[in-house]
């Protein structure tokens, strides 16, 4: 059937005022400097520096690119192994094998979805370069334990932050854990640059590189260092991000009014598993995943009847990326080595959560759900 009234989708972006936006971009049409780091670009990476109290903020056009150049940064041998969860978006894993290294999939914790930190030292390797855990759902990893091994078997943490912008634990931003962290700014994201992306990290060391290889390793007029891409955030992009910021905080609460509604109606639901909270930690609310273990119908039966009725869910993260056809040569990857997270990729719908989700619109989401049978 084909649903004709009002639509709730799985996520909607989030703006400033169209006068606020066109404000801060006034200056762009004096200037005529749309691109290459200007006044935007460097106003926005200060302000970012601040607000994650972070030493050192690099601007990338999107998330991926910032990813892919975070590893590149580190210089690791060719073939390295990075230990990595295969519970996540393409790009954490692409990001690895586009930069010629092997992605080692460890499985991830049952309550939180996150890399789970006692399996990683039984993947360690003499190739083990990295680990490269994910923050998922806006749930940080064992940041700690994860700490504790890399330092035991010196090696490199790069945190894939794309879902985590806004995240503290402990008082400390996700953007100060392990040796970078990569957000994504990605429309969809709890804070948006339309499209964009950022490596955070406090080595002084890694500024001038990360700088080089975003810009085609350009170092001066006459100097070419590495054989960089074109990474660059443009003008407009630093000024959505600007415009932004101002109202994070005030989204984020609407989006946690959202989610406490869904948890209200659904965490004693018999069948249905909500995502644990980790004590300490502030969250953005950037997703509310549902797994689905012996409720009335199945998550796939669920989507389909959420859909027909205009609400879109989506299977996040399905399939695993341990299973997509490009690494099937792999011998590392394999759904059946990460139980858990096949499981949970198998039963999971992230429901619609956005700053403007009505909490009527919760409800009708609820309603739809708890009345769904196979």
């Amino acid at each position: 059937m084909t649903y004709t009234g009002d639509q709730i989708l799985v996520t909607r972006s989030s703006m400033p005022s169209f006068e606020e936006y066109c404000e801060e971009i006034r200056k762009l049409w004096d200037s005529h400097w749309l691109t290459n780091m200007g006044v935007e670009h460097k106003e926005f990476q200060r302000q970012l520096e601040g607000y994650l109290s972070c030493p050192h903020v690099i601007l990338y056009t999107n998330g991926h690119l910032a990813l892919e150049n975070a590893i590149a940064a580190m210089g690791f041998p060719a073939g390295s192994e990075i230990i990595t969860t295969p519970f996540t978006f393409a790009s954490t894993t692409h990001a690895i094998v586009r930069n010629g290294f092997v992605p080692v999939f460890c499985d991830v914790r049952q309550d939180d979805y996150t890399m789970d930190a006692g399996r990683i030292e039984g993947l360690i390797t003499e190739k083990t370069a990295a680990i490269l855990p994910v923050h998922v759902y806006g749930n940080l990893c064992d940041v700690e334990a994860i700490s504790r091994i890399a330092q035991k078997y010196h090696l490199k943490v790069i945190y894939d932050a794309a879902h985590a912008f806004g995240v503290k634990y402990k008082g400390i931003s996700a953007a100060n854990f392990g040796d970078a962290a990569m957000f994504s700014f990605h429309a969809t994201k709890v804070f948006n640059t339309i499209e964009g992306g950022a490596v955070c990290f406090a080595d002084d060391g890694l500024v001038d590189i990360l700088n080089d290889m975003k810009n085609f390793g350009i170092r001066g007029p006459e100097e070419v260092v590495y054989a960089g891409g074109n990474a660059k955030m443009s003008e407009f992009q630093a000024a959505m991000g600007i415009c932004n910021l101002r109202h994070l905080d005030a989204e984020i609460a609407k989006r946690k009014a959202a989610a406490e509604r869904y948890r209200e109606r659904l965490e004693c639901v018999p069948g249905i598993r909500l995502c644990g909270q980790k004590e300490g930690v502030e969250s953005n609310y950037a997703y509310f995943p549902v797994v689905f273990d012996g409720f009335a119908a199945g998550r796939d039966e669920v989507f389909a009847q959420l859909r027909e009725n205009g609400i879109t869910a989506r299977k996040y993260f399905y399939p695993l990326t341990n299973s997509f056809a490009c690494y099937r040569d792999l011998t590392t990857a394999g759904a059946e080595k990460t139980p858990v997270a096949a499981f949970l990729a198998d039963r999971v719908l992230t429901l619609p959560l956005y700053a403007d989700l009505a909490l009527e619109d919760v409800d009708r989401i609820c309603d739809k759900l708890l009345s769904c049978k196979r």
